[in-house]
């Protein structure tokens, strides 16, 4: 099958290179440098097994069909599937996603091929398939929330935790074909790897409820990091033992011992505005959850500023600006706004992020990637995410809530 593949972020490209195992696969981005170096089997993110992937595919052990293009017009005009994963960032005067990229690939693919069936993995305010198909008279458009972690895209793809595609009730034939294409990628890597087939749940759901499966499960993962860096907040501020009363909480198997590390509160690409958007979309809804987790990430960010300001630092280091570890990506990390509270108190940031040119500026704080003086120029040094090897002979400077060492 002829598949096309918009937007070459981590859902987009670990999509694509999923269905290239098996099938002719294009994927567009919007500059050539990028096109360039994805045909040379180059990744413009940090994911381990896209990188693992295209080595192989360089190296001539592993064949992937790909092909990545700026030419919108050959790329869906070709295509027997379209898939739009290009980005929806939140728009905060508006209260709304921006889905302006999703609907240029919408207008595209109608404009050369307007009978083929798109299928939305971007993620979008609930309502919104139901009404871009108003807006363009169309029925021939589906949707399927992604549940990818950055930096483990393509493995969640090929060990996915389940599959959802929404759908009316007379396309489930359709939903289905998706969903075993999803399916044909993963099962292609077990086959290669000699590994027994996975247990992959399937939902087909109607088109809303998808939409609002993928809101309210990143609610969810917010709501849980935020319960437990709240409680992480209470235990600094009485100064109990916040890893002994996770422990002991996590040993009820109805809450167990996962996602539960202390952070500096959720950020990335996905929790926040996907909080946001769910907000949103509950303007005509009682509630009172959903915003206070919303609040309650800015009011942990807020806190740990103010214990980094407690130690009255001439000039705090910022050890990465990435949201996790093995992550290249900095969108909205929450380490960002806590550089910002401590700043508006006239407090020096240095950073060291090895993703930025050294003597460049960020925020208008100076980048020094070089370790030692990065250092010794630093009183406090904050770390949302500990790295024993870099930060273990200053550990008497970092400020972290890293209690397990993990995501």
């Amino acid at each position: 099958m002829k598949i096309t593949v918009a937007g070459v972020g981590y859902v987009g490209l670990s999509l694509a290179v999923l269905l290239a195992q098996k099938h002719e696969v294009t994927a567009i981005t919007t500059t050539e440098k990028k096109a360039e170096r994805l045909n040379q089997f180059i990744s413009p993110i940090q994911d381990d097994e896209i990188e693992r992937f295209f080595k192989e595919a360089r190296e001539g052990s592993r064949k992937l069909n790909l092909t990545t293009t700026t030419d919108k017009a050959a790329a869906y005009g070709s295509a027997e599937l379209v898939i739009i994963a290009t980005p929806t960032n939140y728009d905060d005067e508006h209260h709304f996603f921006d889905t302006s990229a999703v609907e240029d690939a919408i207008e595209w693919t109608l404009k050369v091929n307007p009978d083929v069936l798109m299928v939305i993995k971007s993620t979008i305010p609930v309502g919104y398939t139901e009404a871009v198909r108003k807006k363009y008279g169309i029925r021939n458009i589906i949707f399927s929330p992604e549940f990818l972690r950055e930096s483990k895209a393509l493995y969640d793809n090929l060990h996915p935790s389940r599959i959802v595609v929404g759908c009316d009730d007379d396309q489930k034939e359709d939903a289905q074909m998706f969903a075993d294409l999803l399916l044909e990628g993963a099962r292609t890597e077990e086959q290669r790897a000699g590994q027994e087939p996975q247990n992959i749940p399937v939902l087909l759901a109607h088109l809303t409820e998808a939409e609002a499966i993928k809101l309210f499960a990143n609610t969810y993962l917010a709501v849980r990091v935020s319960y437990f860096n709240e409680l992480d907040t209470y235990a600094q501020m009485k100064g109990l033992d916040t890893q002994m009363i996770i422990d002991g909480v996590c040993m009820d198997p109805r809450i167990g011992g996962h996602y539960n590390n202390p952070s500096f509160g959720y950020g990335g690409y996905c929790l926040p505005k996907d909080t946001k958007q769910l907000l949103a979309n509950y303007r005509d809804v009682p509630q009172t959850m959903i915003e206070a987790v919303v609040k309650s990430n800015v009011v942990r960010k807020e806190f740990v500023a103010e214990q980094v300001l407690e130690r009255k630092p001439k000039m705090v280091g910022v050890y990465r600006l990435t949201m996790k570890s093995n992550s290249d990506n900095f969108r909205a990390s929450a380490i960002q706004d806590v550089m910002k509270h401590v700043m508006s108190t006239g407090t020096p940031i240095i950073i060291y992020e090895p993703t930025l040119e050294d003597g460049s500026e960020f925020f208008s704080c100076k980048v020094v990637n070089d370790l030692a003086k990065f250092k010794e120029q630093s009183d406090v040094i904050l770390a949302n995410r500990f790295d024993q090897e870099v930060l273990g002979d200053v550990a008497d400077k970092v400020y972290t809530r890293d209690l397990f060492r993990r995501d």
